[in-house]
């Protein structure tokens, strides 16, 4: 049985999300230090589809901050919803990521225009469609050869889609030409990913890397 593992980004340092608030580095680290995955605590910092704690899809196996936000390296559950979901990331369709959390201190006022957050309580991770903040990407994807393959076919069938599309040509908007612009570099990091990243040394486990970029 392979093990497939999700990497990416819970939140991101410097940006103002769509509640106004702007998570602050060092923000997370004692919550990563009481309940992250290396922690002696039970209650761990949770990984859950769309905030819902009903609806545990893995567990984290690794929590960090970098220079750019909130990173984590997680293994997905084998239930019907992990696996579920791993494939709605393996396709692109789930490209985002929110948190659940507790500030700890009373949110900043910045020059009035956004708040910032120093210190929270983090309790859970989440994927799903449209995040509070959408510099929250997945980046990578360990996955089965299976899954691999599923993903080739994906790539086509999306090309294939948007050569329709130009090829049709009438009644199509600047705006469109732009979204069409970022599915084909959505498509094109994808298929360099297929082909340049190296395969595992263990069989049966090669890396599939996604660097994808968010739509809003």
């Amino acid at each position: 049985m392979a093990k497939m593992t999700v990497e990416g980004y819970l939140s991101a340092f410097d940006v103002v999300d769509s509640d106004n608030d702007m998570l602050m580095r060092g923000a997370f680290n004692k919550s990563i230090q009481e309940r992250g995955p290396k922690s002696q605590g039970n209650r761990k910092i949770a990984f859950l589809r769309g905030h819902n704690t009903d609806k545990p899809i893995g567990k984290f196996l690794e929590l960090y901050e970098d220079e750019i936000g909130l990173k984590y390296v997680a293994q997905m559950s084998q239930s019907t919803l992990g696996k579920d979901t791993l494939m709605l990331i393996q396709e692109g369709i789930l490209n985002e990521h929110s948190i659940g959390y507790m500030p700890m201190a009373d949110k900043e006022k910045y020059n009035g225009k956004f708040n910032e957050v120093k210190e929270v309580m983090l309790f859970e991770g989440s994927v799903l469609t449209f995040g509070s903040n959408g510099d929250t990407p997945v980046v990578n994807i360990k996955s089965s050869p299976e899954l691999r393959e599923k993903q080739s076919v994906s790539l086509a069938a999306r090309m294939d889609k948007i050569t329709k599309l130009i090829r049709k040509g009438s009644g199509l908007t600047d705006e469109m030409f732009n979204l069409l612009e970022i599915e084909l570099f959505q498509i094109k990091s994808s298929y360099e990913s297929l082909i340049t990243e190296p395969r595992s040394t263990q069989k049966n486990e090669p890396i599939i890397d996604i660097s994808n970029i968010s739509l809003i």
